[in-house]
């Protein structure tokens, strides 16, 4: 179904790629580490798939409320999150998961490829990234560079450093609360 997807943003540019998002890091003096894999659409195939890469391993709820507000969600990969709970603690109301075309036109990428990093391609800033205050406990977390063949690992400081300079300033909660009660949603990685 992501194969039918016209691979264009909602302004009618073409997404960013790997290189721009590296080249961005790069510019921004953020250190990362790039390492290519096969293909990976879920966590759980990023769990059997990624081998001993250091630092915390994610998943990226991209959701959306009955009014069309978006928010893209950053937590540990094996975080339970209810939805419902969710919405209320961000104000959102209830949230359901965005489209694929939603996500192409907002992020530039598709089911398993999403990622923090796609802020870069909301120039329309219609998207609220969320994360999760558990990640800013780690040495190191992994994102994709905008495709879900690859890994990039940088520090929680370069990722929020990232999203500043992408004038997505991210928006910080704890989410353990959510956890406790929460159910186990099967999440693009």
């Amino acid at each position: 179904m992501s194969d039918m997807i016209e691979r264009k943003l909602i302004n009618g540019d073409e997404p960013a790629t790997e290189e721009d998002v590296l080249a961005f890091l790069a510019k921004l003096n953020i250190e990362q580490r790039t390492v290519h894999h096969e293909a990976v659409f879920t966590v759980a195939e990023a769990k059997a798939t990624r081998g001993e890469v250091p630092g915390a391993h994610i998943k990226n709820l991209f959701l959306r409320n009955k009014k069309g507000r978006m928010w893209l969600v950053t937590c540990h990969e094996d975080r339970q999150i209810d939805l419902k709970a969710l919405g209320v603690l961000i104000g959102a109301g209830r949230m359901s998961f965005a489209s694929h075309e939603r996500l192409m036109n907002y992020l530039g990428v598709i089911p398993g490829a999403v990622t923090p990093l796609a802020a870069l391609n909301d120039s329309t800033h219609a998207v609220e990234v969320v994360l999760d205050t558990a990640i800013l406990q780690d040495e190191l977390v992994n994102v994709h560079p905008l495709h879900n063949a690859a890994t990039t690992t940088l520090s929680p400081q370069g990722l929020i450093q990232f999203l500043e300079a992408v004038e997505h300033p991210p928006k910080v909660i704890d989410l353990d609360p959510l956890s406790q009660a929460g159910l186990d949603v099967s999440a693009d990685s």
